[in-house]
């Protein structure tokens, strides 16, 4: 039996924390002399309502299951999403349903893809709140509230496994919510570091907290309609390259390399191949960028480098027009949208470790086939690699294939050619952003028809909670009582 009472509760406490980190968008909202009904309004529904479901279950002391994590986990993001849409329609900047929609679940889960025809257009306040629904979604909310809960009473080991169901087994602290907290404190303490050093790179303070919140997000975000490309500053850009790629490695990795453990960062296979790959993929689209001839090859390594952390680490954010490569480079940005970042950092996409372990047991294979009797295992970061989490990479890729295929068959039955409605899903599954065809780099997706946002919504959704926490909801076992 499902414990409805016990996850009111905490759908309740939720809300009041949204309410809470809606209150800096407000206070900007009044700095810069804006109508701040919107926000505040917001700020009051949120924290009512979940005043009144949190308190009138905060009694319920019963334990989360499985079951009730995945659940929790699948409605605090149905719930975000609902109340994170309120400033946008009650100031009446966005007038429709799915575009609210479509804008607030391209904030929580990172995504970057976005309806607004002008940017800088739009309200500093709602800007900041955008902004920070990607800031939110970063890390994961539950992974804040397993931090916090225990201060209301609630447990949070089910919430942190549903919301992090990536293959990493890495742990910073043997208590789950002592692991939540330090990853929150490096989280925080890297987006203040960039947002420092965007500002003292020309930045004003209000682009560059923007700007900080949505880099260490993953996100992409900007404040200016031209993105990143507004910004013709090497030092800009290179800060926002190397917090990309920090916050696409496994956060785990990064609170060990700043403790001074750089064994354990060595040791990892994971962020090796994240590595080279990055570099090596920054090396292929400079070369005939810069063979063209007429810039030099730090200026043309710069603006590849930027572009493929951008793509690879699902940032989504934009300096140039990779589409104009030519159809060699822009078939290889097509195939980053399926890379992703590391497991355990705030990037979405398949991640690296998926794919690395794909590859060394496909070439086990080979061996095998030639020895049968022999036993070869497959090792990563020194430790051999479970039958059963070699069996879930590869249903979940598997599972993540037929959702691209299947939703670009949707797509085009919409409507749309193959080349967007191949990109503009690849993008949404992997949470980047910018892709090909009619949503590329300089594209937004405003154009997009009602249901096809709505559809991009729920694919977005299913790609930042890894496909199983949404899809084990539509499974008859999952509903059926112990």
């Amino acid at each position: 039996m499902i414990h409805y009472k016990e996850i009111a509760k905490i759908m309740g406490a939720l809300l009041g924390l949204i309410a809470v980190l809606m209150i800096p968008a407000a206070i900007f909202s009044i700095y810069y002399g804006e109508n701040s009904w919107p926000l505040w309004s917001s700020i009051c529904i949120s924290s009512v309502i979940g005043g009144i479901a949190y308190f009138s279950f905060s009694k319920e002391d019963q334990n989360i299951r499985k079951r009730e994590g995945y659940l929790i986990v699948a409605l605090s993001w149905v719930f975000m999403t609902l109340f994170g849409m309120l400033p946008y329609i009650l100031s009446k900047e966005i007038l429709s349903f799915e575009d609210a929609l479509f804008e607030t679940l391209s904030g929580l889960t990172t995504t970057g893809a976005s309806i607004l025809t002008d940017i800088e257009a739009m309200p500093k306040g709602l800007l900041f709140w955008r902004s920070m629904t990607q800031w939110i979604g970063g890390l994961g909310i539950i992974v804040l509230t397993v931090a916090i809960f225990p201060l209301l009473g609630i447990g949070g080991i089910e919430l942190f496994v549903a919301e992090s169901p990536g293959p990493t087994s890495d742990k910073v602290h043997p208590r789950i919510s002592e692991t939540a907290k330090r990853l929150w404190y490096v989280y925080v303490g890297l987006t203040l570091s960039a947002t420092v050093l965007y500002w003292v790179g020309g930045m004003t303070f209000y682009d560059a907290i923007n700007h900080g919140l949505t880099t260490m997000a993953t996100g992409g975000f900007s404040t200016k309609n031209a993105s990143m490309a507004f910004y013709d500053s090497a030092f800009i850009q290179y800060i926002a390259i190397f917090f990309m790629f920090l916050a696409g490695t496994n956060f785990t990795i990064i609170y060990f390399g700043l403790m001074g453990k750089f064994r354990r960062v060595l040791k990892s296979d994971e962020f090796k191949v994240y590595a080279f790959a990055i570099l090596g993929l920054a090396v292929i689209v400079a070369y005939p960028i810069f063979a063209k001839g007429g810039i030099d090859f730090e200026f043309a390594f710069r603006k590849a480098l930027f572009q493929v952390v951008s793509i690879v680490t699902t940032t989504g954010y934009v300096t140039d027009d990779y589409t104009q490569y030519g159809a060699g480079l822009t078939f290889l940005f097509f195939m980053m949208l399926f890379l992703g970042g590391s497991a355990g950092s705030t990037a979405g996409g398949i991640k690296f470790v998926r794919h690395l372990t794909f590859i060394k047991n496909s070439w086990l294979e080979f061996k095998r086939l030639v020895h049968p009797r022999a036993i070869v295992p497959l090792m990563i970061n020194g430790d051999r690699v479970t039958g059963r989490i070699i069996t879930h990479i590869m249903n979940f890729l598997l599972i993540y294939l037929l959702t691209f295929v299947m939703g670009s068959l949707v797509m085009s039955l919409l409507g749309y050619d193959l080349a967007t409605s191949l990109g503009a899903v690849a993008t949404s599954l992997g949470n980047v952003g910018p892709a090909i065809g009619q949503v590329g780099p300089v594209d937004n997706f405003a154009f997009l028809s009602p249901a096809a946002k709505i559809f991009l919504s729920f694919i977005m959704l299913l790609g930042r909670l890894e496909l199983y926490t949404i899809l084990i909801l539509f499974t008859p076992f999952f509903w059926r009582a112990n």
